[in-house]
């Protein structure tokens, strides 16, 4: 069991003002791991004052003092392994070798990428007769999602750090434990005591009570469209930045000379790993015509590669779902699609044979889908896919950019001069040719309802920052 009743702030394991509890379920078993407190308004604002009070020290520490606590925290990081894999299983569902070679390593890496980039990071620039110089935003407030408990809530700490931001974080309910983890290893680093605070809790107290609260400066959110715009909402009563990761409903464009088994394997992983509850998944899948028929029965030979079950079970690739309010979620966009007139071409509705206990469900692949079909369009976040067809490349960009996300997109094919032309034109903030290998120190984010702003490595220290101008300062001549 992983009960922990406390918040962190202040450099201290503290006792909730409130008594209100919430269990903690394994999606696998459908039992609670665990409990964790909600906190109320008053532990926030503990945290937010805490926060505020450490900002002038915190923010003054040098780049080699920060430099020193992210590598610290890389190598507390890397002790608790074992902990942190077993803990996403336990929380999420994720699969034990997705927990270890995605979760646990994206986590990682942020921190080592952060680290690397403060290294020779520009803080002050000189230009002729005045000067930039890029300083603290001020107090933060960290709004993490559930899908990925150590990448999303590692980038936003490491960039906090990086930047000399103070900084409260709200995980998410579902997942709590890992950033609890997180905020062990944190305090062990030697990190100032309220630089960084943690308190658990709903989003309508703990996550409005950040958006709204008067002393934080900058909001930093990954998760849904409808609570983005919320936020936004709340974040405007006192002008303060806010940075969004959202969702998004990414297209994957096959080109007409791209290895057909190929590629619809790498169409069926993006709805496979991590049970298809990845934002950046390519869940629209943009095909020639003329490949219809192979395409669709390569997709159905690809599902047995990507084994649906107990993800204590190291030859599972997909796990459950994380809730039963997502299963439920996703189950009723199946419903739609075959209303829809979608056809099903594998999956469906219901959980999958032997699976009676968990939240797991069918791989689901529809075709003879429209791009304006609900399930085309609406974020399904789920081991669901549609397949659309298209008649020559400018109907395929056209069908590729005709959502209000754009947080990611794919293409798959040989021709190189047509592979550069279409990651050219798909309008979204990161662009995989040929199920490339991502760097974390690329910028993350997205175009349209898919977001504001950037994360990793450079780009996500930059959000915490402010820059100021200064006039008629001396520069000396350059030799």
């Amino acid at each position: 069991m992983y009960t922990n009743l406390k918040h962190f702030i202040n450099g201290e394991w503290v006792e909730s003002t409130g008594n209100e509890t919430e269990d903690v379920i394994n999606p696998a078993t459908e039992e609670s791991i665990g409990q964790i407190s909600l906190g109320t308004k008053e532990d926030l604002d503990k945290a937010v004052q805490a926060a505020k009070a450490a900002l002038p020290t915190f923010s003054r520490t040098s780049r080699e003092e920060r430099i020193e606590m992210l590598e610290k925290i890389a190598k507390g990081y890397e002790k608790r392994k074992d902990e942190l894999v077993q803990v996403m299983t336990d929380e999420l569902g994720a699969p034990l070798k997705f927990s270890e070679e995605v979760h646990y390593e994206m986590g990682l890496a942020h921190f080592k990428k952060t680290a690397e980039a403060l290294k020779d990071y520009k803080f002050e620039e000189d230009y002729g007769n005045y000067k930039i110089i890029k300083e603290t935003i001020g107090v933060s407030g960290l709004i993490t999602p559930w899908n990925f408990p150590t990448n999303q809530t590692s980038t936003k700490i490491a960039s906090a750090i990086a930047a000399g931001s103070p900084m409260v974080l709200k995980p998410a309910e579902l997942t709590p434990f890992a950033a609890m983890i997180l905020a062990e290893i944190i305090d062990e680093a030697g990190v100032p005591k309220g630089a960084f605070n943690l308190v658990n809790g709903t989003g309508s107290t703990i996550g409005d009570g950040i958006s709204s609260h008067p002393d934080i400066d900058f909001v930093s959110f990954t998760g849904s469209a409808g609570v983005g715009e919320k936020i936004m909402q709340n974040a405007a009563k006192t002008i303060k930045k806010v940075a969004l990761e959202l969702g998004g409903k990414s297209p994957l464009i096959v080109l007409d000379d791209a290895d057909i088994e190929e590629a619809a394997k790498i169409a069926v992983s993006h709805i496979s790993l991590n049970s298809g509850q990845v934002c950046t998944a390519a869940t629209r899948i943009i095909i020639p015509e003329s490949m219809k028929k192979d395409f669709g029965e390569a997709m159905k030979k690809a599902v047995p590669s990507f084994p649906v079950g107990d993800p204590l079970d190291k030859n599972v690739v997909t796990g459950p779902l994380v809730a039963k309010k997502q299963w439920d979620r996703v189950q009723s966009y199946i419903e739609k699609g075959i209303d829809e007139g979608a056809t099903l071409l594998t999956g469906g509705t219901g959980k999958p044979d032997g699976l009676e206990k968990g939240y797991y469900v069918k791989p689901t692949i529809f075709t003879d889908v429209s791009n304006d079909m609900v399930i085309a369009q609406e974020e399904i976040f789920g081991p669901v896919t549609t397949v659309i067809t298209y008649k020559d490349l400018d109907e395929a960009l056209e069908i590729a950019n005709d959502t209000v996300y754009g947080l990611a997109g794919y293409v798959v094919g040989e021709d190189q001069e047509t592979l550069d032309y279409v990651a050219k034109n798909i309008r979204a903030g990161q662009i995989v040719v040929n199920d490339a290998e991502q760097d974390r120190s690329a910028p993350f984010g997205g175009f349209k309802q898919s977001g504001i702003g950037r994360e990793w490595g450079a780009f996500g220290i930059e959000e915490y920052l402010e820059p100021k101008s200064v006039f008629g300062v001396k520069v000396p001549a350059k030799a």
